[in-house]
């Protein structure tokens, strides 16, 4: 991994710079999750809401709201509509982007798997991961993991 960290949407009218090293890679096995990737999981990578640049074009925002009542602005490609990322407004200090939109993805590795219980049946949950069966009640042990993992 190299900083500062580069990717875009898929028909590259928005691309963004990460200028600050990510704080956690995890897997959500989330029903949102597998519709808007079209697939079992989405990866999810937390990065510092103040690392973030958007260097080319304008995304478009979406503001969802959870059945849980939490708000999440969702960024995205208003041309291809690829998700870049999501602000969760419960937590102003990070952004949680889609980190299949980096340039460079061989050095993704999740440390853990969330919302594990609606992952689909055929998927091993690896049980040397930090796992949670729902949404997790913070990220410090999947920082932690994070850490711990980036150090070996």
């Amino acid at each position: 991994m190299r900083l500062p960290l580069l990717g875009g949407c898929q028909c590259g009218a928005v691309r963004y710079e990460i200028r600050a090293a990510p704080l956690t890679v995890y897997a959500c096995h989330c029903t949102e999750c597998q519709r808007q990737s079209a697939g079992a999981f989405s990866l999810s990578m937390v990065v510092p809401r103040e690392a973030v640049i958007i260097v080319a074009g304008a995304p478009k925002e979406w503001r969802r709201v959870h059945e849980s009542g939490r708000i999440i602005d969702c960024v995205l490609c208003g041309n291809c509509g690829v998700r870049l990322y999501h602000r969760p407004e419960r937590n102003p200090k990070i952004v949680v982007f889609k980190p299949g939109t980096l340039d460079d993805t061989k050095w993704l590795h999740p440390v853990g798997h969330i919302w594990t219980r609606s992952a689909q049946p055929w998927f091993v949950i690896p049980q040397d991961t930090v796992n949670y069966d729902r949404q997790p009640p913070d990220l410090v042990r999947l920082i932690e993991a994070w850490q711990s993992h980036q150090a070996s």
